[in-house]
Order: C-alpha cells, then structure tokens, then sequence
C-alpha cells in the first residue's frame, strides 16, 4: 500500500526515481530495500510501460522488474506497507487502472511493453500492450 506520494492510498509496486550515479536495475533493487526493507537475489527485467495523461506533456517510463527471491523480511516503511495477496485475490479495485491490464501478463512469465494513456488518474483513455518474445 502506497503511504504518500503519487499514488498513495493504492496497492502498488515498488519503485522510484533513478538517481543519476544509477542504473535502473540498481535503483529498482535501492528502492525496494528501502520501501521493504528486502535485497532481491536477482532481478529479471520484465517490461516497460509508458504513461501519459491527458494534461501533462511528460511521459512517465516504469520498468518492470521480478525477483524470485530476497534477503530480509518484508517490513512497512514510511512510504510502502507490503502485504502478499493470493494470485485470485489481487485488489485490482484498490490499485492503479491499467493494472488489471498488465499484471496478468507479469503473472504468467511473459515480457511485455505496454502504452496507457490516462484523462485523469482513474480513467485510461486508450492503450496498447505487445508481448515481446
């Protein structure tokens, strides 16, 4: 659950902002350390979405990124309460719009790039997603 910030009072993915000294690997394993409190063994890059709203000029590009297994012990931070949910019990209701989209997709093991372009934060106007081999 997304404490404060863009996207708070949704269940969300880790993640954040690169730093410039960093790769996007390398931020996504700082970020869920210090949202979680856990070290991802090993990352798999899965895929990219681009986002665009309706009256915002910038695109936002989030990697998608899976980890199997982790050193540490899932712990709520000043940003993030973790809370694993059953495959068929995922409160698509309570998170983000597109990802009752894609996440089907991340579940299954398959890499994809994906396009959403939203009219305000809780309705997608149009997108796109390729699975990519």
């Amino acid at each position: 659950m997304k404490k404060r910030g863009f996207g708070a009072g949704r269940w969300n993915g880790f993640g954040g902002k690169v730093h410039e000294e960093e790769t996007i690997e390398e931020a996504a394993k700082r970020e869920l350390e210090e949202e979680a409190g856990i070290i991802p063994e090993l990352l798999e890059r899965r895929g990219t979405l681009y986002f665009t709203f309706e009256d915002d000029p910038d695109e936002l590009e989030v990697a998608l990124f899976s980890a199997k297994e982790f050193v540490g012990e899932p712990r709520e931070s000043e940003e993030m309460r973790p809370q694993w949910f059953g495959v068929d019990e995922i409160p698509f209701s309570q998170m983000w719009p597109d990802d009752i989209h894609w996440f089907p997709l991340f579940l299954s093991g398959k890499n994809f790039r994906g396009q959403f372009h939203f009219k305000d934060q809780n309705t997608i106007l149009n997108y796109k997603i390729d699975v990519i081999s």
